[in-house]
């Protein structure tokens, strides 16, 4: 019963909307997963959690060799994938400039290495395959910035079965103001009115492009 507490109130910050300026930092790899015909079928996400927030995950979880088991910790990754849910994974993706559904996510797992860090993977499967001829892009974001997530640097965003010439690059946001985020304090962002949508305006695209 604790655990499942612990595993409960683990979602709910991890979930959890406001207004305010993050207080979960997330790296994010994804790999774009494309089928024999050449179209994207699915997105293979891997987030690795700040320090803190690891640490809370992993709290009261068996250990082996002074890390937290993938064992004791799947309970906490299908709470995460099923919480996650009512915000769409955090994942907005378009093909053509149209808005791609999600079929439901498979996967899921939660890993800790040496460092303590901990890592969640899943895959997300689109609905109906999309094409990139015209462009497929997605963005990762907490609307609320909550959770600030960032593409890690240099190959965050890579191809699997891809057909020849296709390629994936990150387009970083314009600068939202003329000053460092940074210096911003709580004031600044709990400030933003509900709609101001913070989160995706920081976020990085991926687009993919095939000829």
């Amino acid at each position: 019963m604790i655990r499942l507490a612990v595993c409960a109130l683990a979602v709910c910050v991890f979930a959890a909307p406001a207004l305010a300026h993050p207080h979960v930092w997330v790296t994010a790899r994804t790999a774009v997963v494309f089928d024999a015909a050449g179209k994207v079928t699915a997105l293979r996400h891997e987030w690795t959690f700040d320090e803190l927030y690891s640490a809370f995950q992993a709290q009261g979880v068996e250990t082996k060799d002074g890390v937290a088991t993938a064992e004791g910790l799947a309970p906490l990754a299908k709470l995460q994938i099923d919480s996650l849910k009512a915000f769409g994974w955090f994942t907005f993706p378009k093909a053509g400039g149209q808005t791609v559904e999600f079929a439901a996510p498979r996967e899921e797992s939660l890993v800790q290495t040496q460092d303590k860090l901990v890592t969640l993977r899943f895959t997300l499967p689109l609905a109906a395959p999309a094409s990139a001829g015209k462009a497929f892009a997605f963005q990762v974001y907490d609307p609320s910035y909550f959770v600030d997530f960032k593409f890690a640097d240099g190959g965050a965003v890579t191809l699997e079965g891809a057909p020849k010439g296709c390629s994936a690059s990150v387009v970083a946001p314009p600068p939202l103001f003329g000053e460092d985020l940074k210096t911003k304090d709580e004031s600044f962002f709990t400030g933003l009115a509900p709609g101001a949508n913070f989160g995706a305006k920081l976020a990085s695209r991926a687009v993919v492009a095939c000829p």
